[in-house]
């Protein structure tokens, strides 16, 4: 395999640094959800934390070692996720963290990174106005600025997930990762092409929110004016080249799925798995609703990466459906 950014050796080093209750996360098969989908399904289960992401995964890294340099302060945009998990990580370090996000951002997890003891900055605008303002403090102030899928800890923090996939000698064929900037994508895919390469690679995106997926087809950077999605957590419009990069070298492929598939996802991980998730944790089961043939008869394993929702939100997507059999 050709090079990526991330290193093996130090993706098992990350494992040491990382809060061990963010690590060993479930991994089980759920035959409830086979009947719908037309194939074997593991759920890689990424939610039972403190910060309900896989997130800390990656700041656990950028913390500690922010916690042995001379300048402990930090800045993130964030959608959510990430500022909720570094102010969670820099708070058990002593750090002081700053996140930017959009005014329009998910109120669940602002009040959460409030609650965290993080500075929250709310800008007018999308992620990638959030990212420009992370960014122009992070300069003025001299400060570490984290960037989600660019800074390598981001990376190989999520691949400590594929460490735990192939760890458990695979007898799945296909592992479905959410797509936004691509930290989780190219940190797991990297451990899976490394160590399991015939497991098959697909990153999923919603169809309002395409330039990653636009721009793995394409070979180069497809940026989009906006984005139009209920999947906030994977919404940029921006794709980071050196990130683009490590994907082409570790994704098979990527595929777009529309709205209501996504909503169906929510219903189905609900109503079979017990499961309440954000929108972005069920696109890997909105790619098997969109494409059963291509699936049929597989094991496939869908990384549910994040269940920080809206309630009322949640509610009108899904329609508040009861569990069955409760």
């Amino acid at each position: 395999m050709h090079k990526t950014r991330l290193d093996t050796a130090r993706i098992r080093a990350a494992r040491r640094v990382i809060d061990p209750m963010f690590l060993d996360t479930p991994l089980y098969r759920c035959e409830a959800l086979e009947p719908e989908l037309g194939c074997t399904v593991s759920i890689k289960l990424e939610t039972a934390n403190p910060v309900r992401s896989f997130k800390a995964r990656g700041t656990e890294v950028v913390a500690s070692l922010l916690a042995d340099s001379e300048s402990r302060a930090v800045v993130c945009a964030s959608a959510g996720n990430l500022g909720l998990a570094l102010a969670w990580s820099g708070r058990g370090r002593g750090l002081d963290v700053t996140v930017v996000a959009s005014r329009f951002a998910t109120v669940t997890k602002l009040d959460r990174i409030r609650a965290l003891d993080a500075r929250l900055e709310l800008v007018d605008g999308d992620h990638e106005a959030a990212r420009e303002r992370a960014a122009a403090i992070a300069r003025y102030d001299g400060i570490r600025l984290v960037e989600d899928s660019l800074d390598i800890e981001t990376c190989e923090g999520a691949a400590t997930i594929g460490l735990e996939l192939v760890d458990t000698a695979p007898s799945f064929d296909t592992v479905l990762i959410a797509l936004g900037g691509g930290a989780l994508a190219t940190g797991v895919g990297h451990v899976l092409k490394s160590s399991a390469p015939e497991v098959e690679v697909i990153c999923v995106q919603p169809l309002g929110a395409p330039a990653m997926t636009r721009s793995w087809h394409q070979r180069r950077v497809v940026t989009t004016d906006s984005t139009d999605t209920i999947a906030d957590g994977v919404a940029g419009r921006c794709p980071i080249p050196a990130v683009l990069d490590d994907l082409l070298l570790v994704a098979d492929d990527a595929v777009l799925v529309r709205e209501a598939s996504i909503v169906a996802g929510m219903r189905l991980l609900l109503d079979h798995a017990g499961l309440v998730v954000e929108p972005s944790a069920a696109l890997g089961i909105a790619a098997v609703l969109e494409d059963r043939e291509r699936f049929a008869g597989r094991h496939v394993v869908t990384i549910v990466c994040g269940n920080n929702v809206d309630v009322d939100a949640y509610r009108r997507w899904v329609g508040a459906a009861p569990v069955r059999g409760s």
